[in-house]
């Protein structure tokens, strides 16, 4: 990699990353770095949604680095997703942050419809999606029940909130990997959080909590987001050859799909 950091500092990739993460070390004191993230991150930084910034640079190729606290915590478990008050707060932050929006649309935040989400998870299908009885029902539902999207429910979305990129740091709830950021229905997230994480009985509690209406048709249109995700998720471990984990989505998905 063509850059250095100052006199004293070494860098290492992350294990099990994709060559863009690395931990930044000098003695004792590490730093978080990423390459070619979102400028994003120091708007969602000052609003606590996501670790500090301590810096962002540009290397000599035109790559930018940023660099963020390092915090000792550890990721969120599938099974507390569902039950933690602080993953809805965090979430609702996010919708309904008028300087992230503006943030967002400075840069040129792309704006992703169901039609164009839809797309993107008909990309490298894996052919499971169409040898796979259940799943066949799934894509059709999916492209018969398209959803319209109102402007009232356009939002900051993250895109990608599994329980991957939720981070406890000393009790207080960090929302990290901002790759996937875009404007698109708050349904988005709230149907991934949903569909992967919260018994389908306990959904209209859940959206009452976030300060959502469960009405019928607010139930539909997240349940579409909620299939949409987990699809994504099914389509994503079968690329990475992990059949015991998308069987175990695709069970999860029977658990709500009919529902």
């Amino acid at each position: 990699m063509e850059f250095q950091l100052d006199q004293g500092w070494t860098m290492r990739p992350v294990k099990g990353a994709t060559g863009e993460t690395y931990i930044g070390v000098k003695g004792e004191q590490q730093i978080f770095i990423k390459r070619n993230t979102t400028p994003m991150l120091a708007a969602l930084s000052k609003e606590g949604i996501t670790p500090k910034l301590v810096w962002t640079k540009r290397t000599g190729n035109g790559d930018v680095l940023t660099a963020q606290e390092w915090l000792d915590g550890r990721k969120l478990a599938p099974d507390e997703i569902g039950s933690r008050n602080d993953v809805i707060d965090v979430l609702y932050h996010l919708h309904h942050s008028e300087s992230l929006r503006k943030m967002l649309q400075q840069i040129g935040g792309v704006t992703m419809t169901p039609e164009l989400l839809w797309q993107e998870l008909l990309q490298e299908l894996p052919a499971a999606f169409e040898e796979h009885t259940f799943l066949r029902d799934v894509m059709a539902y999916l492209q018969k029940n398209l959803p319209t999207m109102a402007e009232k429910n356009i939002t900051v979305v993250h895109g990608d909130v599994n329980h991957r990129n939720w981070l406890v740091c000393q009790h207080y709830l960090y929302l990290v990997d901002w790759d996937s950021v875009m404007f698109a229905d708050y349904a988005l997230d709230i149907g991934t959080i949903l569909g992967q994480y919260v018994p389908l009985s306990k959904w209209s509690k859940w959206l009452v909590t976030y300060g959502v209406q469960a009405t019928d048709e607010t139930l539909e249109r997240i349940h579409w987001y909620a299939v949409l995700s987990t699809a994504k998720e099914i389509k994503r471990l079968l690329l990475q050859g992990d059949q015991r984990r998308s069987k175990a989505n695709i069970l999860q998905l029977k658990r709500f799909f009919s529902g």
